[in-house]
């Protein structure tokens, strides 16, 4: 009989904020140890916690992305359990009333084997804020761990799905959506590797339509790459040993990455063991729906409606939208790219930002988009991967890249040409123009120049010539391979064909 896996992420996104969620201390990633604790951090006698508004704001632009519901008064409680790291002894979370409860994300599975790319929409139960606790660090002191207190009171924002996944690879498609959208909102910097972003898996199998199975959390995975293997390596652990008579006990395990498995650190808590109480100290944080809609004016173009804009108005494929708003800063990038190319007026005069305000498809409008994108998934992604950069690091402009574009569409240069100038302007910056005229790019389109060259190979070759009339059209690349090589390269290929076709048809 076969097993189903049932998967649901806890993922614990850190807020943009430049304080902490109840203190004024500072969020800076990289300081030295316990700079930046203050005395509400550090849980001293007397101290009283005051909440971060832009905390708030930042659950609810969330809870509008995912279209969730925004709780009109919801509760801030005390989470118990001793752990060095957490000075008062006690977390301050959301358990009865969260900030955002109903939302949900649509994500896009890639290919797996046989199985084609599919859509799919993981529900989220609840999205609630929190503090953070310190760190506990064992690699610098031996048989002995240190504290470092900065991160405490780290405003973050727990958001927790339904287990609607079936798979890894559903679980890391939910995890880069998720990625994706708190970047795209400006809510989270997406840091995997300073902790900014860590998910929490719940694992667990069953035979399928059966009850659920008992679940083991996997804590603290920093990276995609992890989760899939964590994931396949629990779910293969627990099928083997309900498959061997044994039984699965709820748990919390940790990831081991240089062995591949996952280890048992303690056994699973549940709501109850951690006496949650209303905190005393903060009153009940209450959302009207002014505020919600102050918000709301603040949200940008999401990635969805980005897609289907690119879709429906630039004549894109699903897939290129879906590559191009694989980040905000690559969605900007083209965009910019295309109002540098071929800005559309608006009623004042200025420039409109592509797609909106091209109400009417056309071919042309249509084809420079594909180009602008092509340039993009393919060059600059390709370079970037190369050099481990991602778009913000991009170290060429949209302004520039179309210069190059517009010194393809003039036939100024080749597309073998253009490749040229773009690995110079990456390494070396400078703009198209002087780059052509600096390395001699410049394509020969000059017909009478062309008639010479191609006269000359037409002489020198009359066997091939007498092969090309009588019917062998392959000889056609010889004669062309010839006449570039003759101009080293630098004839335009469209004049070249058109004054071969008609000389050797002559």
């Amino acid at each position: 009989m076969t097993w189903e896996i049932v998967i649901g992420l806890e993922v614990h996104a850190q807020l943009s904020t430049s304080s902490k969620i109840f203190s004024g201390a500072s969020t800076a990633f990289g300081a030295e140890p316990n700079t930046q604790a203050c005395a509400v951090d550090l849980a001293l006698p007397g101290v009283l916690p005051v909440l971060n508004k832009g905390a708030v704001e930042r659950a609810i632009k969330f809870g509008l992305a995912t279209g969730a519901h925004i709780a009109p008064r919801s509760v801030f409680a005390r989470k118990n359990y001793f752990y060095p790291d957490l000075p008062k002894g006690y977390q301050i979370s959301q358990f009865d009333l969260p900030v955002v409860g109903n939302g949900q994300l649509a994500i896009q599975v890639p290919a797996q084997g046989k199985t084609p790319a599919y859509e799919k929409t993981v529900r989220l139960t609840r999205a609630h804020l929190e503090e953070d606790a310190g760190k506990s660090l064992h690699e610098d002191f031996h048989g002995m761990t240190g504290i470092d207190l900065n991160r405490a009171g780290t405003p973050l924002l727990e958001i927790v799905s339904e287990p609607d996944m079936r798979s890894a690879a559903e679980a890391v498609a939910y995890a880069k959506a998720l990625h994706t959208l708190v970047r795209w909102i400006g809510i989270c910097d997406g840091n995997m590797q300073e902790g900014s972003f860590r998910c929490d898996a719940n694992v667990s199998v069953r035979r399928p339509g059966g009850e659920l199975g008992t679940r083991r959390e996997i804590k603290n995975l920093n990276s995609f790459r992890f989760l899939e293997q964590a994931i396949n390596y629990e779910a293969h652990w627990q099928i083997e040993t309900l498959e061997n008579g044994g039984m699965v006990h709820q748990a919390t395990v940790l990831f081991d990455p240089d062995r591949g498995e996952t280890r048992m650190m303690r056994s699973k808590e549940d709501a109850h063991d951690y006496r949650y109480f209303p905190d005393p100290d903060l009153l009940p944080l209450e959302i009207s729906p002014q505020w919600i809609d102050e918000v709301r004016a603040t949200l940008p173009e999401l990635p969805h409606d980005k897609q289907a804009r690119y879709v429906n108005d630039l004549g894109l494929s699903a897939y290129d939208a879906r590559q191009l708003t694989a980040s905000r800063e690559m969605a900007d990038f083209f965009e910019a790219m295309l109002d540098a190319l071929s800005p559309t007026p608006t009623p004042d005069g200025t420039p409109s930002p592509s797609g909106r305000g091209h109400g009417v498809r056309d071919g042309r409008g249509e084809q420079l988009a594909k180009t602008c994108a092509n340039w993009i998934i393919g060059e600059v992604s390709a370079q970037l991967n190369r050099d481990g950069l991602d778009m913000a690091q991009c170290p060429i402009t949209p302004q520039q890249l179309g210069g190059i574009l517009k010194r393809i569409a003039d036939s100024t240069i080749s597309n073998a040409g253009a490749k040229e100038v773009f690995r110079n302007m990456w390494s070396e910056g400078g703009e198209a123009d002087a780059i052509i005229e600096a390395k001699g790019l410049k394509q020969v389109s000059d017909s009478g120049a062309i008639e010479k060259i191609v006269d000359e190979i037409i002489a020198a070759n009359p066997a091939q010539v007498a092969e090309y009339r009588s019917g062998k059209e392959k000889v056609f690349g010889f004669f062309v391979g010839l006449a570039m090589k003759a101009s080293k390269g630098k004839a335009n290929p469209a004049q070249l064909n058109e004054v071969l076709k008609r000389k050797l048809s002559g």
